[in-house]
């Protein structure tokens, strides 16, 4: 999840390698705001947090807890621990913040802050085998992590900060995601001091979540998601193959990659580290927070925790928010206000913002739904569709029929080449492209191979449909053997190809399918809307590169013999925006209008669409008119926007958050389309997919590649998915750019966030196109490289060719732009050379914007 501005600038310092981690250090500083440092003590002492201006500093104790674990409580370990003190109150409840796999204590600290400055007391702390913990991860087992948590509530207990419901019992709440939100539910189960729960993108049952079988037989019959499990096990390799593991876990992985199968010992083991195996003793009310582009842990995983919280009696709201494990946005900042509002009801009593009591907003079901992104803050905006109840993954069902004859498939020897579904991080590379002969992910990797899948479809739907939950079919498949088998849910627009509903593929397994046997598939659960005339097609595949599957070659016969079964939830509604004043006089300029059009047509003068191509703009790279952009929420993020960029500028788009940077590059990579308005790449209109866009390289809304894979690694497929000739990557001018040195064969979750940004920075430079776009370029650099980043985008455009900076530090801006267009509301209120719009007087750039921005009233614009 993206972090907030406070903890960003902690995170650049520390990932540098420059700053020294406080935490751990005997002697040491904690930077505060006006650049004030104070004292760190060594371990069991007192630390003051980071404070930005106008905010408390809040007081952290740093101290190693020890605890007694293991099946027969006969091993000792020191976990790493902070307690955050409430601000403002001698107590308040208390707070545990969990991390996720792979993490530590540290990534949790902005929230711990934030939440200490509500009042609340705030223990985080690094799991056992991670981070400077102690100890082996054993999968958040009984025997190990929640007997560690437990005797954590004990120690919150004898802290003076923290409100006591009872003697020895804290009243005390558990929040965290993937693998600290498993942790909260199974300290739950075992632990009922816990007074309340917000786990996030987690699972029910790690064994059905890493065997899924998605006719219900469960993960004895299930699909090994072998990418996945690989990143688990193997991420922390170091003298074992398996890092920090219980060696009986790195010996039960290493025997299941070996067959691809699961056996009884895996499958009880990974059930028992799951909160499935506890289900009838989480008795406390939870907010169970779920992401859509996930397919590591899916949303039929948060459905089961929800049901088996209800059937116990305890209130439970249901959130489902755009991101996940596969990238998408995080949501942070509603996310975060979700959680803390359900812990100010749960444990402090305040009502939350709705009537239904339910912690999220007084709603029992909550789906976020995509709109656009809003300019500067780079957030997603939706409309979050609320209910007053959760009604499952099969509510208000009804049947659509399905077309297509029995077709037959094949499994290629060894199994490659593979379809792609989902991959872990494929946030990174982008979105699906259409099916066509075989879906192109990226221009480059397959989604679905041609001979490999067979397709079914359904008549288009004569109104919008909106699927909210698990969509169902019948099949009868047909093949020698065990066959294991992938099913997805596409979206078809009249007129062109198929896009997937979700990225994600529901496996099966159909034992004994020699003569023929009918199964029942769920489709991946999503929230998706079909608009009028499209069409939902099935598509059943014999691999994905996600999962492991026969080597031998073999055919299948696959045919529908049910049509397909889709859920809705109509009681979802997104609150109505209100209709601007303008909407009440548009029957009058309607008048007007065809008034205007018949005059037009008298004088044989009607208008035509705009040229594809403008020859005398071909040494132009870039010629924005008239644009303008409004977000279904009736906000108005571009108004009118016009500016030309010439060849050899180096352009600053600056503007205060909101202003409608970020919506326009957006625009100008044919991600979003403008209302009205146009812009031209060296003369051709940009349309999304316009092949002029070739020559324009990005870097917008922050870095993402895969995480296990090396830097080297992730430049290279990301060029092998453009489909364009290896040649033309000019790959040593990028890694010279990125100057990672050995670090460029590591993988890229070592990195710190400044290594990424200068990763990012070069897999936009890929091909050195004529136009760089850079949304952000210097964010987690340290002063040193943003002066080498300065000197290289000078050096860029020096050679003939243009970048456009999107920056909010007006000094970098100031030494390394010719030229800038300045922002606000929508609207360009200042455009020109730099040097013309600071003017003679000597005043800085920060001075001349800070002018502007607050002469500009939408009265008059500042030109140079």
């Amino acid at each position: 999840m993206r972090l907030g501005g406070a903890a960003r600038l902690r995170e650049r310092w520390n990932g540098t390698g420059l700053g020294r981690r406080w935490a751990g250090a005997r002697r040491g500083t904690r930077w505060a705001a006006g650049g004030a440092a104070v004292a760190v003590l060594a371990g069991g002492g007192a630390a003051w947090g980071y404070a930005a201006a106008g905010e408390a500093a809040v007081r952290v104790h740093e101290q190693r807890i020890q605890v007694v674990d293991g099946p027969k409580d006969d091993q000792r370990v020191s976990l790493d621990t902070s307690f955050y003190a409430p601000v403002g109150r001698r107590t308040g409840p208390a707070v545990m913040l969990g991390h996720g796999f792979g993490g530590s204590k540290d990534d949790t600290r902005g929230e711990a802050e934030r939440l200490a400055r509500a009042g609340y007391a705030v223990l985080t702390w690094s799991a056992r085998g991670f981070g400077r913990s102690g100890g082996e991860i054993a999968l958040n087992s009984p025997d190990y992590e929640v007997k560690d948590t437990r005797q954590l509530v004990d120690w919150l207990a004898k802290r003076p900060e923290v409100r006591l419901d009872g003697p020895g019992d804290p009243r005390v709440g558990m929040a965290g995601e993937s693998y600290g939100g498993a942790i909260a539910l199974m300290t739950a189960a075992y632990d009922k001091r816990v007074d309340a729960i917000a786990p996030q993108i987690t699972w029910n049952d790690l064994a059905t979540a890493l065997f899924p079988d998605a006719t219900g037989r469960g993960a004895g019959d299930g699909v090994f998601k072998k990418l996945w499990a690989g990143i688990f096990f193997t991420s922390g390799a170091r003298e074992t193959a398996c890092g920090r593991f219980l060696p009986s876990l790195c010996s039960m992985y290493q025997r299941i990659a070996e067959t691809g199968m699961p056996t009884e010992e895996a499958v009880a083991t990974l059930h028992r580290s799951s909160p499935a195996s506890v289900a009838d003793r989480i008795e406390v009310p939870a907010l169970i927070v779920q992401g859509q582009s996930d397919s590591l842990f899916t949303l039929d995983q948060a459905d089961a925790n929800a049901r088996a919280i209800a059937r116990n009696g305890a209130p439970v709201s249901m959130v489902w928010f755009q991101g996940g494990h596969d990238g998408g946005d995080p949501e942070t900042g509603r996310i975060r206000g979700l959680v803390r509002d359900f812990f100010d009801e749960r444990l402090n009593g305040t009502p939350s913002g709705g009537s239904g009591g339910s912690g999220s907003g007084g709603h029992g079901f909550t789906v976020t739904r995509a709109g656009g992104i809003d300019s500067s803050t780079q957030s997603v905006v939706v409309e979050a569709a609320t209910a007053r109840s959760y009604p499952g993954l099969g509510a208000h069902p009804s049947t659509l029929p399905l077309s297509g004859r029995r077709q037959t498939i094949h499994n290629p020897a060894g199994g490659s080449p593979a379809s792609v579904s989902a991959l872990p991080g494929l946030g990174a590379l982008g979105g699906i492209g259409d099916l066509g002969g075989g879906a192109a992910f990226g221009g480059g990797l397959p989604a679905d191979m041609p001979g490999q899948s067979a397709a079914f479809d359904t008549a288009p739907v004569d109104r919008a449909l909106r699927l909210t939950g698990a969509a169902t079919l019948k099949l009868k498949v047909t093949g020698k053997g065990d066959v294991p088998l992938f099913a997805k849910l596409y979206d078809v627009a009249p007129g062109s190809g198929a896009s997937p509903a979700r990225r994600i593929a529901a496996p099966f397994r159909v034992p004994d399918a020699d003569g023929g046997r009918e199964v029942t598939v769920t489709l991946p659960a999503m929230d998706h809307r079909f608009d009028r005339g499209h069409r939902l097609r099935v598509v059943v595949a014999t691999t994905d590169m996600g999962f492991a599957t026969p080597p031998r070659p073999a055919s299948y016969q696959v045919e529908a013999v049910s049509g397909l079964t889709v859920p809705t939830v109509p009681a979802l509604r997104a609150p109505a925006a209100p209709l601007p004043a303008w909407v009440w006089a548009l029957p009058l300029v309607a008048l007007a209008v065809a008034a205007g059009i018949a005059a037009t047509g008298r004088r044989g003068r009607r208008a035509g669409p705009a040229a594809a191509y403008d020859p005398d703009l071909r040494d132009v790279p870039l010629e924005i008119s008239g644009l303008t952009k409004a977000y279904r929420n009736g906000h108005l993020a571009v108004s009118d926007l016009s500016f030309r960029v010439e060849k050899g500028q180096v352009l600053g788009l600056l503007g205060p958050n909101g202003a409608g940077k970020t919506t326009t590059l957006r625009m100008l990579m044919g991600l979003i389309h403008p209302d009205s308005g146009e812009m031209r790449l060296f003369g051709h209109r940009v349309t999304p997919g316009a092949p002029v866009l070739s020559r324009l390289g990005s870097f917008v809304e922050g870095p993402g590649f895969l995480p296990h894979l090396s830097g080297r690694d992730n430049l290279d497929l990301y060029w092998r998915a453009t489909g364009r000739p290896a040649g033309e990557a000019r790959m040593a001018e990028a890694l010279e750019i990125a100057d990672l040195g050995t670090a460029l064969d590591r993988p890229v979750r070592t990195y710190s966030q400044g290594m990424r940004q200068r990763l990012a920075i070069a897999q936009a430079m890929l091909g050195l196109p004529d136009l760089l776009v850079l949304d952000e370029p210097t964010n987690g650099l340290d002063p040193p490289q943003i002066r080498e980043m300065r000197e290289v985008l000078v050096r860029y455009a020096a050679a003939g060719r243009t970048v456009i900076v999107s920056s909010h530090l007006l000094a970098e801006v100031e030494q390394t732009c010719t030229h800038a267009v300045v922002m606000s509301r929508g609207r360009r209120v200042a455009a020109g050379p730099v040097a013309e719009i600071v003017g003679t007087s000597g005043r800085r750039l920060e001075d001349a914007f800070l002018e502007i921005i607050g002469d500009h009233g939408g009265r008059r614009e500042r030109r140079a």
